[in-house]
């Protein structure tokens, strides 16, 4: 079965563009919209604006620190979305000690407590496993085709129900490829992603799509997971480049 097919944005894109850019992607088919929370921005407003314009795309976060928002925080900011839409994508941020242990406790309590679906970004092998048992998926970042289609498989062994995003930094016009470029640099230079570029073999530039590959490189990240959500890297971040980006996806993909 062919993954889903859904559009990143961060959260600092805000809530006006969300509500110009999510009707679109919901109009060209795209399964969901997923935001990235970053400090200083709140990925749920920026979802909240996004749900009030749109019918069934899927809302999702990708993802929220839990070592600065608690659950208590998650679940009152996400109180007003709609639930049966609504995937909470949690991740442990700066914490180092203990951070699996702290992901699967909020997993966990947030399963209790909402009926939203819960997704776990997990960059290593204990994360995943971890995630995999004590959520409903796992989100998965900077990776080949080949490298997610085997981090997916073991995912499934462990849990057959689990959910596998993917983000896949993408490009869809050659004047975004300077920023594709700088946000590649800075994660390979981040200690925990260089070590986990290491520990697979990888490339940081590798596990990303450019524009010259789009339709090519879809096809081969949708063969190996359930969904690849699109992190949508455009020249000026701005609603129209948005709304192009998408354009550029859905002809890409007829």
């Amino acid at each position: 079965m062919t993954a889903k097919l859904s559009l990143g944005i961060a959260a600092a894109a805000g809530p006006d563009l969300a509500e110009r850019v999510a009707p679109a992607a919901e109009a060209a088919g795209l399964h969901g919209l997923w935001v990235n929370d970053t400090p200083g921005h709140d990925a749920l407003a920026v979802l909240a604006a996004a749900a009030a314009v749109t019918e069934h795309l899927v809302l999702a976060t990708g993802v929220l620190p839990v070592d600065r928002r608690t659950p208590d925080d998650i679940v009152d900011a996400a109180s007003g979305l709609p639930t049966a839409r609504l995937v909470l994508g949690i991740g442990s941020g700066q914490a180092r000690t203990g951070a699996v242990e702290l992901v699967t406790d909020a997993a966990t309590e947030l399963r209790r407590r909402t009926g939203a679906r819960i997704v776990v970004g997990a960059l290593g092998p204990r994360m995943r496993r971890a995630g995999a048992g004590a959520s409903d998926g796992l989100l998965l970042s900077w990776l080949t085709p080949a490298a997610a289609t085997a981090q997916a498989a073991r995912a499934h062994a462990i849990a057959p129900g689990t959910h596998v995003a993917l983000y896949v930094r993408t490009a869809a016009d050659v004047a975004a490829l300077a920023a594709l470029d700088e946000e590649t640099a800075r994660y390979a230079g981040y200690p925990a992603y260089a070590a986990n570029f290491a520990r697979l073999g990888l490339a940081a530039a590798d596990t990303v799509i450019r524009p010259a590959d789009l339709g090519d490189r879809i096809v081969a990240y949708r063969a190996g997971v359930d969904e690849v959500v699109l992190r949508a890297i455009t020249p000026t971040g701005g609603v129209d480049d948005h709304l192009r980006f998408i354009d550029a996806v859905a002809e890409a993909i007829a």
